[in-house]
Order: C-alpha cells, then structure tokens, then sequence
C-alpha cells in the first residue's frame, strides 16, 4: 500500500530557484549602479576660487498700520494710500528686489491691511510678509 502519491515526491525533491536568481540579479544591478569608478585617470591641479565677499543684506521697508488706521512708511508717516503708493513704486524701481514687511497692531482692521496688501500689489513688490510674534505659553 502506497502513503504518497509519486507526484508528491517529485515537487518536493525539486527546488525552485528562480526567484532567488530574480534576487541575485536586482542585485547584482543595484551593485553596478552604486559603485562609482575611480576617477584617478589623470593627474590634476585644480584651480582655486577667489575669496567673494557676501553682499550686504538688503533692508526691509516696514509699512505699520495702527488701530486707527493710520500708516507709517520706516516710521515715517503716511498720509493716504495714493502716497504709499507712489513711495512704494519709487522704492521699487530703484530697488526691484524690495522687501516689504507689513506690522499690524492686533486690534487693527483687517480692511486696513488688505489695503496695504492691494497697495503692494498695485506696485508689483515681490517680496511681501505680514509681521507676527511667536506665542508665548
């Protein structure tokens, strides 16, 4: 009487092995892509970069706007939003990479400072930050 059937013992007296040459190959490939050649091919005297200064950071222009609503341009007052606005265009051609910082007391409108922020807009100043302090717990 037979326990097991032929079949059964043929599966199990072979092994497959391709999925371990499907590993082998990956990586064999990912060994090949990772390994940098040595580039010792020639002997070289590389050049030397000169010292450059760094360039002074450019000064933000602070436009604050109080309670009340009125403006300031660098503590400078401002007396309407046509003023700010050829101030601002000014400032920008002289400087096209003006930065602008907008510092609002924490009652003030917020229809105040969207008119600063259309006023920026208006000019084309590219940089335009809204100033706020951190939390403190």
């Amino acid at each position: 009487m037979k326990k097991c059937s032929r079949s059964a013992h043929n599966s199990l007296t072979e092994l497959n092995i391709t999925p371990l040459l499907d590993l082998a190959f990956v990586l064999l490939v990912i060994f090949i892509i990772t390994t940098i050649p040595p580039v010792n091919d020639k002997d070289l005297t590389l050049p030397t970069a000169s010292k450059h200064l760094k360039d002074q950071p450019r000064k933000a222009t602070y436009i604050s706007v109080q309670t009340d609503g009125e403006m300031f341009l660098n503590q400078a007052p401002i007396a309407n939003a046509d003023q700010l606005l050829q101030t601002l265009i000014a400032r920008r051609t002289d400087d096209p990479d003006l930065n602008v910082i907008i510092r609002g007391d924490i009652k003030t409108k917020y229809k105040d400072i969207r008119t600063v922020l259309d006023i920026c807009q208006q000019a084309n100043v590219p940089k335009v930050d809204l100033a706020t302090e951190a939390l403190t717990k």
